[in-house]
């Protein structure tokens, strides 16, 4: 989840996630027919390519090399659109928005939080949860809240100062809480595979992500993991968020496109996101199961 201050979940990319983030046609296929796509995209700065605002380290949103499911999505867009993704890389850190929204530099981030300034927020694309992660048919088989005794004593991987920091502290069990780092540099560093190896071999019970990094690093794990959204919490903070594109205040034009975008390609895009090992949510807060 994206914050405009924040790395690549821990704040669900209020980056998911973790938060941090991923998209229309120089011809858009509407119920009418095919629009011209000058017509589509009259709020960009640069209608020649899809200037997409990301950043360069930091997996499984996204990275230099487009392995990441927001440059997925964003590929998805540009095919929509007729146009070549073009990135502006830069760090999900303080000065993101400034750097690159904000200097015109692209026009679009794929991932950000809905209601997150200073940003235009077109609809959710998708929507997740933090998640508790623990081996599967351990004595943590069937967890699903943190407020279980059988939680009570766990040496719990938590990142400092992310939401469910407080919930641990609620439920008494910051005591045996082990803290991970929240900003780093992707480059060198990453908390979320260390959480995953430390579950893997014991040195923690079970450990809270940002349920699109949990999701992915799990789905790698050497052993069988349980991925369970946090749903079943109460009062604040949150651990259910929707995710949505940023763009710029004002550029409505490109936010009712990328809203028909999302319309008409949501089946797609969850299985771009499925992929990925990012558990999805519908409405009600119940899991979407993969298509086969």
């Amino acid at each position: 989840m994206k914050t405009s201050a924040s790395a690549g979940l821990t704040d669900p990319r209020r980056r998911a996630g973790a938060a941090r983030a991923a998209l229309l046609g120089l011809v858009l296929l509407l119920p009418a027919g095919l629009v011209p796509a000058r017509a589509q995209v009259s709020d960009l700065v640069d209608r020649s390519t899809l200037r997409v605002c990301a950043d360069p380290a930091n997996m499984p949103f996204t990275d230099e090399k487009g392995e990441g499911f927001e440059n997925k999505v964003a590929e998805l867009l540009g095919r929509k659109l007729g146009l070549a993704v073009d990135y502006t890389w830069f760090p999900q850190a303080t000065g993101f928005y400034r750097m690159t929204l904000g200097a015109k530099r692209c026009d679009i981030v794929m991932g950000y939080v809905a209601g997150a300034d200073p940003v235009l927020n077109t609809n959710p694309y998708y929507k997740s949860a933090w998640t508790l992660i623990y081996r599967k048919d351990g004595p943590l088989d069937g967890v699903d809240a943190l407020s279980d005794p059988r939680l009570k004593g766990m040496h719990i991987g938590v990142v400092a100062g992310s939401p469910p920091g407080d919930l641990l502290q609620r439920n008494g069990l910051m005591g045996f809480a082990r803290p991970y780092a929240l900003m780093v540099d992707r480059r060198y560093e990453s908390p979320a595979e260390k959480m995953i190896a430390d579950i893997n071999s014991g040195a923690i019970d079970a450990g809270i992500l940002w349920g699109p990094i949990g999701g992915y690093f799990a789905k790698r794990s050497e052993a069988p993991l349980a991925v369970v959204p946090l749903v079943k919490e109460r009062g604040d903070p949150q651990m259910v968020y929707r995710i949505t594109f940023g763009i710029r205040p004002g550029e409505l034009n490109w936010k009712h496109q990328l809203n028909d975008f999302i319309s008409a390609n949501q089946s797609e895009i969850n299985t771009i996101l499925q992929g990925y090992g990012v558990p999805l949510l519908n409405d009600r807060n119940e899991p979407i199961p993969p298509v086969n």
